[in-house]
């Protein structure tokens, strides 16, 4: 049995910065991670570039002047693998990698030890705190915390895809596509978006993709991609996810030829690499002492117990049903005012020394569909982290943590909660 004042489940952005902010604080800390390297979507899952604003102060800056070969660019996915690996270890986190959470020790909601499996066999974890990073929720499932998924109706999920970058651009060709409103005009009488979706209608792209998304990287010959989909897919179904799999690795060699065909520059481009996991938008949604609303964000509400403050990003729902977007299939989605995310957000019902942080915190679809991006993850790992030693110091709960506590803390580290 190992033995830790603060357990991470999941080592991808928040789950880093919730072991490195207990750790930095005085928490002996572990972080179970299932992939043989830390990061996540940031290294094994090749999303890029950083999306989502937070206020001044967080640990996201630090990461971004770590793995960002410029501000707004797609991180150096390898640098991001030595980077954040080190982060870690300068903390004083134990890390264990290839390493699956796969059962709990409860008494009544008090969650007493974790256990886990790997090659190695089972290894048992105790700590007095627990942070759920994994995304799925997973570790909060096991503790049979209640969960929502899905719009509402019918359920479905946002689809999953495969990011992949691309090099041997010409460095002339500056051609960029962030958005269902980048709007750019190829020099030769067509305009990019138009074509994408006239290649979409055509059956020259895949079905569902009427968007190439093109980003900049620090190398003015590559792109990262971001177009490929899979609707209709179950992300805690394994059979589902080997047939997104399938699907989406045939849909990018569809993609680039595509953009040799028709792009000027494009011509000589291949696949410099791509995701090694399927890239998820959103799966369980762990109900907390507060459900977060689209509505919330758009009235600006705000809360004695913020710990995420100014976060900023469109409502950002990637069709379940077809392509583009929900809401406007070919336009920009709404973006609500900055607004903050309050902890009992992250304090899930059924477990009183569990931590949620990252997208399986309490909220709506609309709402998780703006705080699922990384930067904001990011901020919300930084305060699980802080939370997590404050329980531990003074033997409080989720639910009875003092949070005007938290908040200084979090503003004794720089965050601008105030701002």
């Amino acid at each position: 049995m190992y033995r830790y004042d603060v357990v991470v489940a999941g080592a991808g952005p928040a789950g880093i910065c919730a072991a490195v902010e207990a750790a930095r604080s005085g928490a002996k800390v572990a972080v179970i991670e299932r992939y043989g390297c830390v990061g996540g979507n940031l290294t094994v899952g090749y999303v890029g570039p950083l999306l989502g604003g937070v206020c001044a102060g967080t640990m996201a800056e630090e990461i971004e002047a770590r793995i960002c070969p410029a501000f707004g660019l797609v991180p150096d996915f390898e640098t991001a693998k030595i980077e954040l690996t080190a982060m870690l270890e300068d903390a004083g986190v134990d890390v264990f990698l290839q390493t699956v959470v796969t059962g709990t020790d409860m008494d009544g909601e008090h969650l007493k030890s974790v256990s886990t499996h790997g090659k190695f066999g089972q290894l048992e974890f105790a700590a007095d705190v627990f942070i759920d990073a994994t995304g799925d929720g997973d570790l909060a499932v096991l503790c049979g915390c209640p969960w929502e998924r899905g719009r509402g109706g019918d359920k479905l999920l946002q689809p999953v895809s495969l990011m992949f970058v691309i090099d041997g651009v010409d460095p002339e060709q500056k051609l960029l596509c962030c958005h269902e409103e980048h709007y750019t005009d190829l020099g030769d009488g067509r305009e990019y978006l138009d074509l994408c979706h006239k290649a979409c209608a055509s059956g020259e792209l895949p079905e569902n993709v009427n968007i190439v998304r093109l980003y900049k990287t620090g190398n003015p010959g590559e792109r990262m991609v971001n177009a490929t989909q899979e609707n209709y897919i179950d992300p805690l179904d394994p059979m589902d996810m080997a047939k997104a799999e399938r699907s989406l690795r045939k849909q990018i060699g569809v993609v680039v030829d595509f953009l040799k065909n028709n792009i000027p520059g494009f011509a000589d481009i291949s696949v410099r690499g791509s995701a090694s996991t399927v890239g998820v938008r959103e799966s369980r949604r762990i109900t907390g002492r507060y459900v977060l609303t689209g509505q919330d964000m758009l009235d600006k509400k705000t809360y004695p117990d913020t710990v995420v403050h100014r976060a900023g990003f469109c409502f950002d729902i990637h069709n379940p049903d077809g392509p583009g977007q929900s809401e406007d299939r070919e336009g920009c989605p709404i973006s609500p005012p900055p607004y903050d995310i309050p902890f009992a957000c992250m304090s899930p019902l059924g477990c009183e020394n569990l931590i949620t942080a990252g997208r399986c915190i309490s909220g709506t679809h609309m709402a998780h569909s703006s705080y699922r991006v990384m930067r904001i993850c990011m901020a919300m790992g930084q305060a699980a982290g802080a939370a997590a030693k404050i329980m531990c110091d003074t033997h409080t709960t989720n639910a009875t943590v003092d949070t005007d506590a938290l908040r200084e803390h979090l503003k004794m580290r720089g965050v601008r909660l105030d701002a």
